[in-house]
């Protein structure tokens, strides 16, 4: 069976775009799932919904890559969810993902951007290093914020990192790191940044 799945950032955004191409796909419209829901933030209704329904044989149809993921590294997750689960994927617009048929060049596509996103992790490892580093030169306290687990301690110093480099912007740093931006807020409140939270690069 054929799924379909869209998604826009704001309620007063419209799926339409997404939803006639599905539908020119030959997608019915009873198993097309749509979520109104940011790129940044991590649940996903019915995402959630359609990737706990699909079964061995079926395929998912997105109109781009950035309807699904949140990020590279969210991307290359999924991909290893749905190939366990035997479920083909397949992007509309980009027509070098499809995994519908034995494709030597949308496996190599894929393989690179597993590659691309498992660097991505070990940029991340090596800033938060660089980063509790620099903390315990300055002597700051690293131990874990109350409320933040020690896994989510090194994204909060790497927030702090960052916010105080002022070169990304909050979306760009969210999807770098993975989180929504409630998280990033509240990751800067614990590393002690109320007092210096600024209107800075919000897009």
């Amino acid at each position: 069976m054929i799924f379909g799945y869209a998604r826009v950032s704001t309620a007063e955004q419209s799926l339409d775009l997404q939803l006639d191409a599905l539908l020119k796909e030959g997608i019915s419209d009873r198993n097309i799932y749509t979520d109104k829901v940011s790129s940044t933030k991590e649940e996903r209704k019915s995402l959630n919904k359609l990737l706990d329904y699909v079964r061995e044989g079926d395929t998912i149809v997105v109109w781009k890559l950035d309807r699904l993921a949140r990020s590279l590294i969210h991307f290359t997750k999924l991909m290893s969810e749905l190939d366990a689960k035997g479920v083909k994927f397949r992007s509309i617009t980009e027509a070098f993902i499809d995994t519908t048929e034995k494709s030597s060049h949308s496996e190599f596509i894929i393989n690179i951007f597993a590659a691309l996103a498992q660097l991505e992790r070990d940029i991340i490892i090596e800033r938060t290093k660089a980063g509790l580093e620099s903390a315990r030169r300055r002597g700051k306290v690293l131990g874990a914020p109350r409320g933040i687990s020690k896994k989510n301690q090194q994204k909060a110093v790497l927030c702090e990192e960052y916010f105080n480099e002022g070169k990304l912007t909050v979306a760009e740093i969210c999807d770098r790191l993975d989180i929504s931006r409630a998280t990033y807020y509240k990751y800067l409140r614990y590393r002690g940044l109320t007092g210096k939270l600024r209107p800075y690069k919000l897009n």
